[in-house]
């Protein structure tokens, strides 16, 4: 089988090989940009980013199933910025299943810097004196003291899209 995954990011990369890791599928990495904004401020935002990466990604790669994942944050009602996260498998045939990811709220000094319009990438770096933190441990790394990084984050994701696609494949799911 051949899956697209809508980005070159090795933490994500890493991901869907760690599910996809058996011997008949071939795996490429492809460089699409999603029409959101490079900081998602929002679920909806972030999933619509994850689901453009797979379309864009099977479409381009001409490939049995894209793979978008995107990384954003939302804002709780109590002003409080939380990192969020999701997924989303295309297949070639159009049929979509969507997943997310962990949750954490985000110190106030990250997200003030992000209410100025900075990317979290970048906040990051600086938070933990760091170069290039989103293609290693990302935020959530950061985060819980290197207890989960970015790369077993989104392979939660991946193999919940994963079972969902072989779920619906099976004809249990009508949607």
């Amino acid at each position: 089988m051949k899956i697209a995954v809508g980005t070159k990011n090795n933490t994500k990369v890493r991901a869907v090989k760690a599910v996809f890791h058996e011997a008949h599928h071939t795996i490429m990495a492809s460089d699409v940009q999603p029409s959101v904004s490079k900081q998602p401020f929002s679920d909806e935002e972030t999933l619509q980013g994850a689901i453009e990466r797979a379309t864009l990604a099977v479409s381009q790669q001409q490939a049995d199933i894209g793979i978008g994942l995107e990384g954003g944050v939302f804002v709780a009602q109590d002003g409080t910025i939380w990192l969020c996260n999701w997924g989303a498998l295309v297949d070639r045939d159009g049929a979509v299943v969507v997943a997310g990811g962990a949750r954490i709220p985000l110190p106030s000094e990250i997200g003030e810097q992000l209410k100025m319009g900075k990317e979290l990438a970048e906040v990051m770096d600086g938070y933990a004196n760091r170069h290039d933190v989103r293609s290693n441990e990302g935020a959530i790394g950061i985060l819980t003291n290197g207890a989960i990084d970015r790369t077993t984050m989104y392979t939660h994701i991946v193999h919940m899209l994963k079972g969902q696609y072989e779920h619906k494949k099976k004809g249990w799911i009508n949607r």
